[in-house]
């Protein structure tokens, strides 16, 4: 049944509220627990009962930290890893280019410089190197370190690390793995095959932490002491959010305590980076996910590979402010590339049709920097997995993005085990691949095939979650508060979304580049701000924009806006539908 008779809102979805099963465990909530109702409505959606609603609502991460030496060659690593600290051996970080495998690399170079120990870093350029490891960098870090560790890359690549002859290399990676490993010192991947799969859900920077814990757990076995690791986990949690890892279990408490670590600004770079991005309060998952992930990720994207991983383990102010300016400027222009490739790619999918299990475009010269954050895009258009592509001679370079419930990484691996892909893998939620053009079509159609027998397609964008009803009036500063007490939200927990109901919009502006504010009341005096993001880019803003003073229900997330030190109450808009006459 569509919650307040929305079956086909402004951006074409039908809206769909709580069952009556989860309406009835929000009340047995309340009522056992005294918490407030809508933060009650938010666990009963969750799936929390009211034994546990405290324990959710504060973690300890002493209670859901893994015991390292439960994922396979972490005690093995850490001992190699250890080696080479009090041998004086020289070490070389290789990272991925992206958040988690920039927050990887500065969580080994930050450890590494608090034990007095010096570290070189490399990150592959995407355009000229693409992902991974690969055999010409591979031999040249071989023939200057005893040591190499590839942080959120590795598990896949056997010539690559066969190349690196005299040195000895260690994997400490996420993306899934296949049938035999690369011939090295240990691989620690919690998605190795021969793996159980608890702890599939870990980002790269989080098996990093784990493997810190365990040569700290050495240290103190012999007698010594190492970093102090909680002040790290401000970094742990940035890689856990931008690379869109479900938030339950160990990934909460990891994000819930790294953003209490962020908040009291001792790292650098991430204070250069947040001032540079006008963050004046301190950050919530949302501001990982959409504010600083994306400028850290921008010189990965379209500039110096390596940027954002030096600004995270920046320890100088002042080269880290330099950082900060550079990746803020790059991450406006790809702000600007990417909507040129979004409207090509939107309009392509368009014409192809939006209801298939696999949504994909592909197009010539599209930059490989944000195809990955259109797929990002198309994903949550349509509600289904994307694929985007760009095109240079023989060969397309694409990135993907998944929904919940459906394996993309898993799927892609396999086009490439079949002979459809030149190369290709990832993980559940987000996949790489490099796909010859005269095979692009068949290749596209069989991935269609293995996403569809996992249910992609069957949901979508039809429908939109939301959690209750709430006036303008109520949406205070501590009620938004209260709900944060939930989470941190992200992938695998949405935060509250509600419907504010039945109100007349009097202002409305477009912002930036293509989105909307707006001010709404409900004609008893009390009044809410929204901010639709991208929202020009369809009939949502259009109409919103054109209201003509017609009552509107608004979909959306509320959060505190903060500005000159005030605190306000701002709407994140994701929908909204005419109201009833």
């Amino acid at each position: 049944m569509a919650y307040l008779g929305v079956k086909n809102s402004l951006s074409g979805r039908r809206w769909v509220g709580p069952d009556v099963e989860t309406e009835r465990q929000a009340e047995l909530l309340a009522q056992q627990t005294g918490l407030a109702r809508p933060l009650c409505a938010i666990l009963a959606r969750l799936g929390v009962p009211p034994e546990e609603a405290q324990p959710y609502l504060e973690p300890r991460l002493r209670d859901l930290l893994p015991d390292p030496r439960s994922l396979k060659d972490m005690e093995t690593a850490a001992t190699r890893f250890l080696k080479a600290v009090s041998g004086r051996e020289r070490i070389a970080v290789f990272a991925d280019y992206d958040v988690d495998g920039g927050s990887s690399a500065a969580l080994l170079i930050d450890w590494l410089r608090q034990m007095g120990r010096p570290a070189t870093l490399y990150v592959p350029d995407r355009i000229d190197e693409g992902y991974g490891p690969n055999p010409t960098a591979m031999a040249a870090l071989a023939r200057d370190h005893d040591l190499i560790v590839c942080v959120d890359c590795g598990t896949l690549s056997h010539d690559a690390i066969a190349a690196a002859k005299g040195a000895d290399v260690v994997v400490l990676d996420h993306h899934l793995g296949g049938e035999t490993l690369p011939a090295c010192v240990a691989v620690v991947n919690p998605n190795r095959q021969d793996e159980d799969g608890e702890l599939a859900h870990l980002c790269a920077a989080a098996v990093v932490f784990l493997m810190l814990v365990e040569a700290g757990r050495q240290l103190r076995e012999a007698g010594a002491r190492g970093p102090d690791l909680m002040k790290m986990l401000d970094l742990v949690a940035l890689a856990t959010v931008a690379d869109v890892a479900p938030l339950r279990g160990v990934n909460r408490a990891l994000v819930q305590q790294g953003l209490k670590v962020m908040g009291r600004r001792e790292r650098v770079g991430l204070v250069a980076l947040s001032d540079v991005a006008r963050l004046e309060r301190a950050p919530e998952s949302y501001h990982l996910g959409f504010v600083l992930g994306p400028r850290v990720n921008a010189g990965g994207r379209i500039g110096q590979a390596d940027l954002g991983a030096r600004l995270l383990a920046s320890d100088n102010p002042a080269e880290a402010q330099a950082m900060a300016e550079r990746l803020e400027a790059l991450n406006a222009e790809r702000r600007e590339i990417e909507a040129a490739v979004r409207a090509a790619a939107l309009a392509q999918a368009e014409a192809r049709g939006l209801d298939a299990p696999l949504i994909w475009a592909a197009g010539e010269g599209w930059h490989p920097g944000v195809v990955g954050i259109v797929a990002s895009r198309l994903k949550e258009h349509t509600g289904r997995p994307s694929i985007v592509i760009g095109l240079d001679g023989a060969e397309g370079k694409g990135s993907g993005r998944s929904v919940a419930g459906v394996d993309l990484g898993a799927s892609v691996q396999r086009l490439a085990a079949e002979g459809l892909l030149i190369k290709g893998g990832g993980h559940r939620m987000a996949a790489g691949l490099t796909v010859a053009r005269d095979r692009l079509e068949e290749a596209m159609a069989r991935l269609s095939e293995l996403l569809e027998k996992q249910g992609a397609g069957s949901g979508g964008a039809s429908d939109l979650r939301v959690d209750g009803v709430l006036m303008p009036g109520a949406a205070q500063v501590d009620l938004v508060e209260d709900l944060e007490r939930a989470g941190p939200f992200g992938q695998g927990a949405p935060g509250p979304r509600f419907v504010v109901p039945d109100v007349r919009l009097s202002f409305a502006k477009v912002v930036g580049a293509g989105h909307l504010k707006i001010t709404c009341g409900d004609g008893l005096g009390a009044r809410l701000e929204a901010i639709c993001f991208n929202a020009m880019d369809g009939p949502l803003g259009q109409t919103l924009l054109n209201h003509q003073g017609r009552r509107f229900h608004l979909a959306g997330k509320l959060d505190v806006n903060t500005w000159q030190g005030r605190h306000t109450v701002q709407m994140r808009l994701d929908d909204a539908a005419p109201a009833a006459d």
